[in-house]
């Protein structure tokens, strides 16, 4: 694949993203947000991080599962998911470079 390619192919993921995400926002203002939707849409970053994360713990080996563990002690301790997320990465980062 040659530049031109991938520039096309990232232009053409950026517009179906932005159209995916406006089209959501636009068909929200007619739907009545009730408190259960309400804690659906609230919990769905946290389920599609997971699940993307579930399949590098499986496949993974220790750093992952270390990684992984690092990421609920950070969680369990800011309550934060974004800061738990950037420490595990940054777990994941360390241990690699060691070369584990």
């Amino acid at each position: 694949m040659n530049n031109g390619d991938f520039l096309i192919l990232l232009a053409a993921m950026a517009v179906s993203s932005y159209f995916c995400r406006s089209f959501g926002f636009f068909a929200m203002r007619f739907v009545q947000i009730t408190p259960r939707l309400e804690a659906a849409l609230r919990a769905t970053p946290l389920a599609v991080m997971s699940a993307i994360v579930a399949i590098s713990v499986v496949r993974g080996g220790p750093p992952e599962w270390i990684a992984s563990a690092a990421v609920v002690a950070i969680m369990h301790m800011t309550k934060s998911d974004i800061i738990a997320a950037l420490g595990g990465v940054a777990v994941i980062a360390l241990l690699r470079t060691a070369g584990a």
